[in-house]
């Protein structure tokens, strides 16, 4: 097989399946659902089917009228097929825009609107219902579905047996991916990834993959549009990883998939890892081959890390926990053994990942930052996104000569590592860190699998609750474990599947605050 050409200085997403397929043209990439966009492609990929499907759609995408450089916003029901179609867009020098499915209609249009005219790839689920009644025709220059035919929207389908076109590289500095922040305080900021930047996120990610000297198969329940799973499948696939995405997180589907699969390395969201604690107890130990566990995000609750670790079989399992943003990728990381697990601190993210980022506080008020007194944590590293697309002042805000202000609030202990306390934006008055207060109450009360500090009507701390299988809470055993929080309201029970989430599944503090403010009457666990 001919090795692709090479790009230079820069990831290039549009060639790393082609390019993983040439030295393992039959390591597999397993499903758990249908390609919406490839109808009767099965659940079961090997890489070089999954180079032939991007290659196949760029020829669709060029077939079209896509052209390098241009636009193309990927907004569709959530599927590896949005992966599929962001590298195809990228692989003829487009430039993939990702929309999280989760998305509103006016949401999506505005967006379109800010990219002056896009390309639109979507489907029959979002033409018919949130961008229903919204001019899609006016705000994209050209509509393709994953769906049928229909006015104003050409199927991908009817595009198929197009001439294949050779890959495009254009300037690592171009812009080369488009992501969105979660947008809990107004419209999505759109951030500008190039080749370079991406390039930059990826090199020390690369280097810690090659610390795995096994071929472990890799699973993951990532968001598509989230420039993590790209970076993720560009430091697995070319390892030759065999590959398990998850769509569904359910913790019966998780433990069907991994009871087959068998996975050596599992990656997903903090409040994904939360939701399959009870992996640990079922019968077929789905995560007794697990090796490798990691999050990225967010810190995780230490009792979930503790459970997960003893659920595996395999000897010295690892858990890595890093901290990172969407401008940034990641900034901080640490690892946990069966061992050290016990004195796992939530709030502690690490250390700066050798030779590719560091980290430094700034005092919010003049005086040194510490635990009592926590800093704005600014980062410098060369992932860091380029700008926010027609945003720029927006984006200059953030940046402090070459440091990046992150939003959030921490400090560094006498050893050196970072601890994250909270989101400036999430600081309640009188509580040090919401996060600690949760991780506490977490480890106190282990029939809860969530809980949310939020401001109140007063601005006072109003714990937001989540129980396994929505038991009602005991009064008594909350009032026990939150004895030494005397500032805290009366807990809000509430179901988990009520708590809004970003596509990366992260709590939108924000918004659930505006929830609890706007009902008349919260339901107060008794």
């Amino acid at each position: 097989m001919l090795r692709p050409p090479t790009g230079k200085e820069g990831l290039y997403l549009g060639v790393v399946p082609e390019r993983a397929a040439a030295d393992h043209p039959d390591v597999t990439v397993v499903l758990d659902h249908d390609l919406a966009a490839l109808p009767g492609t099965g659940r079961s990929l090997t890489y070089a089917q999954l180079a032939d499907h991007v290659d196949d759609i760029a020829a669709r995408l060029w077939a079209v009228g896509v052209r390098p450089s241009e636009h193309v916003a990927v907004h569709k029901s959530a599927g590896f097929d949005i992966y599929l179609l962001a590298c195809a867009a990228a692989r003829i020098g487009a430039v993939p825009v990702l929309l999280s499915p989760a998305l509103d209609g006016e949401t999506v249009t505005a967006l379109l609107r800010r990219l002056h005219r896009p390309h639109l790839l979507t489907d029959e689920e979002k033409l018919s219902g949130p961008l229903a009644g919204f001019p899609t025709a006016e705000v994209a220059d050209r509509v393709v579905t994953t769906g049928p035919a229909r006015p104003g929207a050409v199927a991908l389908s009817e595009l198929a047996g197009a001439p294949r076109r050779e890959p495009v590289f254009l300037h690592p500095d171009h812009p080369a991916l488009m992501t969105h922040t979660s947008g809990t305080t107004g419209l999505p900021k759109l951030v500008v990834h190039t080749a370079a930047s991406l390039d930059g996120r990826c090199r020390p990610q690369a280097r810690l993959a090659s610390l795995i000297r096994t071929r472990e198969t890799y699973a993951a329940h990532l968001s598509y549009v989230h420039s993590r799973m790209y970076l993720a499948l560009a430091t697995m696939l070319p390892k030759g990883m065999p590959v398990v995405i998850l769509d569904d997180p359910d913790p019966d589907n998780v433990a069907d998939v991994f009871a087959t699969t068998r996975p050596g390395f599992v990656e997903t969201h903090p409040n994904s890892f939360m939701q399959w604690e009870g992996l640990a107890d079922d019968p077929r130990e789905p995560l007794a081959g697990v090796k490798y566990f990691s999050a990225t995000f967010d810190a995780l609750h230490p009792p979930t890390l503790r459970k997960l670790l003893l659920a595996s079989r395999r000897t010295l399992p690892l858990f890595f926990q890093f901290y990172g943003q969407s401008e940034c990728g990641p900034l901080a990381g640490r690892w946990y053994t069966r061992r050290t697990v016990h004195k796992a601190d939530g709030r502690c993210l690490g250390f700066a990942i050798p030779g590719a980022t560091r980290f430094r506080l700034v005092s919010r008020n003049g005086r040194r930052p510490s635990k009592a007194n926590p800093g704005l944590i600014e980062a410098r590293t060369a992932g860091r996104a380029v700008t926010y697309f027609a945003e720029r002042e927006r984006y200059e805000k953030e940046l402090h000569g070459t440091w990046w202000r992150t939003g959030d609030v921490g400090y560094r202990t006498a050893f050196g590592c970072l601890h994250l306390l909270d989101r400036e934006v999430d600081v309640i008055r009188g509580v040090c860190s919401t996060l600690e207060v949760e991780d506490v109450l977490m480890e106190r009360l282990p029939e809860l699998i969530e809980i949310v500090l939020v401001p109140g009507a007063r601005e006072e701390p109003v714990p937001v609750v989540c129980t396994r299988d929505d038991r009602p809470l005991d009064p008594a055993r909350w009032a026990a474990a939150a004895a030494c929080y005397p500032q805290l309201a009366a807990p809000v029970q509430m179901s988990l599947a009520d708590v809004p989430r970003t596509a990366t599944m992260k709590v939108r503090r924000i918004e659930l605050a505006r929830r609890l403010a706007g009902s008349a009457e919260p339901e107060q666990a008794r």
